[in-house]
């Protein structure tokens, strides 16, 4: 089933859309008019993915780990496109690996790309809403159902996503009153390039086994949400969490 909203006349940004959820997220917002500037680090998926869009779609290289690479990012998507005033915080990796033997440098890699860089992603785009007095300004951050759910060999990976919800929910507070409503989506399993090999161990076929549907969600389960929260139909909703798992979590 396709679903659409009517986003014409806005403008995205949308981190780590090279793949996965991200070029998923590019695609369906374009579908619906939005035009969508991609940002991710592999410009070469990034120009086939826009090449794919046609002429809603403009490839940024970033890397939002630096603050500088956001900043220029920003700059590119207004020289494409003008004003952003929907921003999709999506880049992550998956920082997996027992936390007993995980290095301090995979930590801090995991906390700067996923937790770091969804703030700076988020503010980058609020300071330009606010300098620029953009109404209806739309952030949506990409958290994960491991924000709430003990998660052995997530213990990175699932405390960057915990943060990511408290610091929508708190950047929410702050700029209710520019007019910028900052949500978050907390996806389930979905099997994507970070995840595929995972899946098809044993161990990772046994977890799919306790889900109580026994399966793993379809990337399609967040279209529906993505969209709500980046149309006016979403003016009322700003600092909620979209908990979107298939009941991955009963």
């Amino acid at each position: 089933m396709t679903i659409t909203a009517d986003l014409s006349g806005r403008t995205a940004l949308i981190t780590g859309a090279s793949s996965g959820l991200g070029s998923r997220f590019a695609r369906i917002l374009a579908a619906s008019g939005a035009n969508v500037a991609i940002g991710a680090r592999r410009k070469d998926r990034l120009e086939a993915l826009a090449r794919e869009i046609g002429a809603r779609a403009a490839a940024i290289e970033m890397d939002v780990a630096r603050e500088a690479d956001i900043v220029a990012g920003f700059d590119a998507a207004e020289k494409a496109f003008g004003q952003v005033d929907t921003v999709i915080a999506n880049a992550g990796i998956d920082g997996a690996g027992m936390i007993l033997d995980m290095p301090e440098e995979e930590i801090e890699r995991t906390l700067a790309i996923n937790l770091k860089g969804a703030i700076l992603t988020a503010r980058e785009g609020a300071k330009r809403m606010i300098a620029n007095k953009v109404e209806r300004g739309r952030i949506v951050m990409i958290a994960s159902i491991t924000a709430f759910e003990p998660s052995p060999g997530l213990v990175a990976y699932s405390a960057s996503k915990a943060g990511v919800v408290q610091a929508a929910r708190s950047m929410a507070r702050e700029w209710a009153r520019y007019g910028i409503n900052v949500n978050t989506i907390s996806p389930g399993y979905i099997r994507t390039a970070i995840n595929d090999e995972w899946f098809e161990t044993e161990a990772g076929k046994k977890q799919i086994a306790r889900f109580p549907k026994r399966r793993l969600m379809g990337e399609e389960g967040l279209d529906g949400a993505l969209l709500f929260l980046c149309s006016d139909a979403a003016e009322f909703v700003t600092g909620s969490d979209f908990v979107l798992d298939d009941g991955q979590t009963l």
